[in-house]
């Protein structure tokens, strides 16, 4: 399917249901032309009984997010119940009945169990469900096979011009408990329905969330299926810092203050011994005298050392500069490119100026990229729309800084929510600076980001992951950016190994918790590692 989206037109303005009172979708069906979805709606304590009411998509479009779920929920549901022309026409006995996993929704067990029961027969609590003849608040749909009703449980009204739907009781009211939904025919009529509208609005949501994303366009293409990436993720420009993170601030980041914009060659930093952004830089041994060697492995033992001794040792600028012939501007040189060098960049409090060659990912990406769905069942990718060289930088993985007691928390849900896990720590510097675990930070992208989250796994990657930092003197928070480790030509997905080499080659063994890998990489290691 590709990323344009074409909304329908000439249709009537709707009136949209309030977002903040409703619960969940339970259901969906087609009624005239319009795709309509069952909604159950929020109530003050816990109920068998609450609101449900039918809206059409457009009523629903401050909804999306939930109506997605559903959406996802529907097409897992429908790829494991049998084909419609495969249902027999007698109700099975229990014993014939393939045994399901406990589902935590009964709309979820229902669904899947209607699915097996023929159109033909009556759900008792349908059955039992009084119609009434008239009512100025509930709109009733009367088919020759079955009464279709609108509203359950409550009635519908209005707050600030927005649809809500409140509990009432009253003869008049058809009443449906929570736990029968969906009832067969429901089923039946939802595995049917045409979901292209709300599948349409989805996409198209999620497209202008893109389009204001900072940076170069990012596109979307999905060939394989209808979905689109969950609108629950949000775009981030950078790090959201939540309980008990703290940073060094902005304005106490230390910069260097021997350096100019139009020294040199006018490309700001030109000389490692001036620039003290590039004190705890790493050292270039194979540049090293006898005396440097000395000091270099004094500091290194004891931690000690001025600034001046340390700039005195041979250090390298991250990047290629203006005019270097032979490779690309802002592509990192092979020191940093072949290890696993921290990198650190001037910041704003530098006298080197904005255009100092020795600034790179704080700007942000400048490459063109695009989200697409795999066809190998890796499900979302990313790649590039532009060729890429080796050394050049894509963009970094951004998402919320937590705690390492707090990570441990989400870790354990996820796990026991066979969920993917976003957690990243920031424990780089652990070593050297003796950080104890629980303080060392965690980056959390599952529920917001950048692009970067839909990168996959490859035994043999084209892009790495590198320390950048703005502030030498915070070794607890920094940038985790990607690099391109060779050219890329354009199209071609860009993948990094989710787990560092050094920490790749001590495995021997499969270990418990193993998963298969599926990057088809020629030196695959047959097993990823959470």
């Amino acid at each position: 399917m590709p990323a344009m989206v074409v909304l329908p037109s000439c249709r009537p303005l709707a009136r949209r249901v309030l977002f903040d009172k409703v619960h969940a979708i339970l259901c969906n069906r087609i009624t005239g032309e319009d795709d309509e979805y069952l909604v159950q709606w929020k109530t003050s304590a816990p109920t068998q009984t609450p609101p449900l009411s039918w809206h059409s998509v457009f009523e629903l479009q401050r909804c999306l997010e939930l109506v997605q779920d559903y959406l996802e929920e529907r097409a897992t549901l429908l790829r494991a119940a049998p084909p419609l022309n495969s249902l027999s026409k007698k109700r099975k006995s229990p014993d014939s009945e393939p045994n399901f996993e406990r589902q935590s929704s009964p709309s979820k067990q229902n669904f899947q169990a209607s699915c097996r029961i023929p159109s033909t027969e009556r759900s008792p609590s349908v059955s039992s469900v009084s119609l009434p003849t008239s009512t100025n608040r509930n709109r009733l749909t009367v088919t020759s096979a079955a009464a279709v009703v609108d509203v359950y449980n409550g009635v519908l009204d209005s707050e600030n011009g927005f649809i809500v739907a409140r509990s009432e009781s009253s003869p008049d009211i058809p009443r449906m408990r929570l736990q029968d939904i969906p009832t067969p025919e429901m089923a039946q009529a939802a595995r049917r329905a045409k979901t292209t509208n709300a599948e349409t609005l989805v996409r198209a949501a999620y497209l202008r969330r893109l389009s204001r994303v900072p940076g170069k366009k990012i596109h979307l293409v999905n060939t394989v299926d209808s979905s689109t990436p969950s609108l629950r993720y949000r775009y981030i420009p950078e790090y959201v810092l939540r309980e008990g993170v703290f940073r060094v601030s902005l304005e106490a980041q230390e910069g260097c203050d021997k350096c100019s914009p139009h020294m040199g060659r006018d490309i700001g930093c030109e000389y490692t011994k001036k620039c003290r952004c590039l004190e705890y830089a790493a050292v270039d041994v194979s540049r090293c005298d006898d005396d440097q060697m000395k000091l270099h492995r004094r500091i290194e033992e004891t931690g000690e050392g001025t600034t001046e001794e340390r700039l005195s040792l041979p250090k390298r600028f991250p990047y290629y500069a203006e005019g270097t012939k032979r490779a690309r501007a802002g592509c990192l040189v092979p020191f940093y490119l072949n290890s696993r060098h921290a990198i650190y960049e001037c910041n704003d409090n530098c006298k080197c100026g904005p255009t100092c060659r020795n600034k790179n990912v704080q700007f942000g990406r400048v490459v063109e990229l695009e989200i697409f769905k795999t066809a190998s069942g890796r499900g979302w990718g990313l790649r590039c729309r532009q060729k890429l060289y080796e050394g050049q930088f894509v963009d970094t993985y951004r998402g919320e800084i937590i705690t390492d007691e707090e990570a441990t928390r989400r870790e354990a849900a996820a796990s026991s929510r066979d969920k993917a896990s976003y957690l990243y720590s920031l424990d780089k510097f652990q070593e050297s600076e003796q950080l104890p675990d629980e303080e060392i930070y965690v980056v959390d992208g599952e529920f917001m980001g950048g692009p970067s989250k839909f990168m996959n796994h490859s035994c043999e990657p084209n892009c790495r992951q590198y320390t950048v930092s703005y502030n030498k003197h915070d070794p607890k928070v920094y940038d985790l950016a990607f690099f391109a480790c060779r050219d890329i030509p354009a199209g071609e997905e860009l993948t990094f190994d989710y787990l560092d080499k050094e920490e790749a080659d001590d495995i021997v063994e499969v270990s418990e918790g193993a998963i298969p890998c599926l990057c088809g990489a020629e030196k695959c290691r047959k097993w990823l590692w959470t």
